[in-house]
């Protein structure tokens, strides 16, 4: 069963930068405004670039509303990732974006 939380239950260990964020959004989407301190691997190019992940590294996993990100996370869990799919997404971040 793939884990996940609520994205604005990581306020403070966003801030804290104490997360491995990766949003799965396209490129346009990521750069229009991210939560901040997420790195940018899109769903389109998770398959040919998953490998650029360490498998010995939790990440939280987010998109605009949690789709792409459970489904990013139901492949990277198959593939020996730990992951946490970020429920509400960016759609849901309370605080400010990084652009």
């Amino acid at each position: 069963m793939i884990k996940s939380i609520p994205v604005n239950d990581l306020v403070a260990e966003v801030e804290a930068k104490t997360l491995q964020l990766v949003d799965v959004r396209e490129v346009d989407e990521y750069e229009a405004g991210h939560v901040p301190g997420a790195i940018n691997l899109p769903l389109s190019e998770l398959l040919e670039r998953y490998g650029e992940l360490d498998k010995d590294t939790a990440y939280h996993i987010i998109c605009q509303s949690g789709g792409r990100s459970a489904q990013a996370c139901a492949f990277l869990d198959k593939e020996g990732y730990d992951v946490t799919n970020l429920t509400g997404g960016t759609g849901a971040w309370m605080g400010e974006l990084e652009r």
